[in-house]
């Protein structure tokens, strides 16, 4: 039931509208509150998101103005938080309630991503409907708030990573337990039969999955990670393991550790049997293995990744004299010269109707082929060395072809895996037993960058 409220005075901000939007344009939530957009809702939707991603994200101005309509957004966890308005209105203001709406939704649904909005839009909603009314803010105090909500949140599935960015270092500690253990630490690696054959070896993986969207103009719209620290001890038993993480990993925007470059993680997590009392004071997690995988530590981040993304595409569309397409790609790869790509596979999306391809690669390792059943180009390179670039030359000839089948080229999909990497800069210091073990196990560590979706518009 919505609060019984007094005539708003004119004095506040005025708000004409408010929107949610993904990282990739796509409309979560949207509220009007006066009727004053000068078009549709989705026009203005667009509006926002072409003047948005046009520009370097680093120069994107909070205040954008529209036809007599002013913008004014705040972006967090990769999602745009946009309020409308007509009226001379504080941008400062604006921002704040925009924040406080921020907070207010990480307050009720625990954590904030595309998933926990698109989850929890009617709480959203109510939330809206309670903070202003007839686009002026009546309140946006949690006390008061609470006592109007009544739609209960919905919870995302995937909440193995707490967020430790609002409890103090380390209230982790007290939280580990919501963590539940997986049953993964329980699958016997050993033979099933004695100890024949069994390897005195215990290896710690260090894997991450990159999640980018970057727009045409070469600006990353969208740059997650989310990594995991896995053990897999073969030894059937053994004393406490002491594994050393990077000195400057910090756990949320707010914190800095150490001298050198901050290795940065929004959301971190650790299975209910790590050990974390070292963890504040040097970055030490502690671990009895039992024979089996064990996932020791899950995190995650967003946005402003410390190191440069893998690959960037300059890409080229002409038509030539013959009137056939030719689109010339330039993939440039910008690991560090020591580093590699691995199974380096690039789809491209083509108009319908494409007849023939001729192609002209760089290398002749590299191969591509048109997939008609996909109507696109899979350009597979099988390694690709830091610091180096590639290039093809396609030739599609399309009956009838005319501007328009030009849009129906891309966006490009790529798919990659980075070994001995990490995208996060994260690094593992040490891996030591707390006491002598017979038979010296081997100690192994392990990096690897996987591409869980790497999309690259045209």
């Amino acid at each position: 039931m919505t609060a019984q409220r007094a005539a708003p005075d004119p004095g506040p901000a005025m708000l004409s509208q408010i929107f949610i939007l993904s990282s990739k344009g796509d409309r979560l939530v949207h509220k009007g509150f006066r009727g004053e957009a000068g078009g549709g809702s989705t026009d203005l939707v667009d509006t926002f998101y072409r003047k948005i991603t046009a520009l370097p994200r680093d120069q994107a101005p909070v205040f954008m103005a529209h036809e007599g309509l002013h913008f004014v957004h705040v972006r967090h966890a990769g999602l745009y938080f946009v309020a409308t308005t007509g009226h001379d209105v504080s941008p400062f203001t604006v921002i704040e309630f925009l924040n406080r709406l921020v907070t207010l939704i990480r307050d009720y649904c625990g954590s904030l991503s595309e998933k926990t909005v698109s989850l929890n839009f009617a709480l959203i909603y109510e939330l809206l409907d309670e903070m202003l009314d007839y686009g002026y803010v009546q309140t946006t105090a949690p006390d008061v708030l609470r006592n109007f909500i009544q739609t209960e949140p919905v919870l995302s599935k995937p909440c193995s990573l707490l967020d430790l960015g609002s409890v103090g270092l380390f209230g982790a500690e007290t939280q580990q337990s919501k963590v539940a253990p997986s049953s993964a630490a329980s699958r016997p690696v050993l033979p099933p039969h004695g100890d024949q054959g069994a390897r005195n070896e215990v290896f710690l993986d260090v894997v991450e999955r990159l999640t980018v969207v970057i727009a045409a103009n070469g600006t990353p719209m969208k740059a997650d990670i989310q990594g995991e620290i896995r053990l897999k001890s073969y030894l059937p038993s053994c004393s406490e393991l002491r594994i050393g993480l990077t000195e400057e990993f910090c756990v949320g925007k707010a914190e800095l550790r150490g001298y050198g470059t901050a290795v940065r993680a929004d959301q971190c997590a650790f299975h209910s049997s790590v050990k974390l009392d070292e963890f504040e004071s040097s970055r030490i997690l502690k671990v009895t293995p039992s024979p089996g995988e064990l996932p020791v530590m899950q995190y995650q981040l967003s946005d402003d990744l410390p190191l440069a993304l893998p690959f960037h595409l300059f890409p080229t569309l002409e038509r030539d004299p013959t009137g056939r397409l030719r689109v010339y790609l330039k993939l440039r790869c910008d690991l560090a010269p020591k580093s590699q790509a691995l199974n380096v596979r690039v789809q491209l999306p083509v108009p319908k109707g494409v007849v023939s391809l001729a192609q002209e690669l760089s290398s002749p390792e590299q191969t591509a082929e048109l997939q008609p059943s996909l109507k696109a180009i899979r350009w597979v390179i099988p390694r690709v060395q830091g610091g180096s670039q590639l290039s093809a030359l396609f030739k599609l000839e399309i009956p009838g072809l005319s501007s328009s089948s030009l849009l129906e080229v891309g966006p490009v999909n790529m798919s990659f895996e980075l070994p001995m990497h990490t995208c996060s800069g994260l690094q593992i210091r040490f891996l030591r037993f707390t006491a002598p073990q017979p038979g010296l196990p081997h100690r192994w560590v392990r990096y690897v960058s996987h591409s869980d979706s790497y999309v690259i518009r045209l």
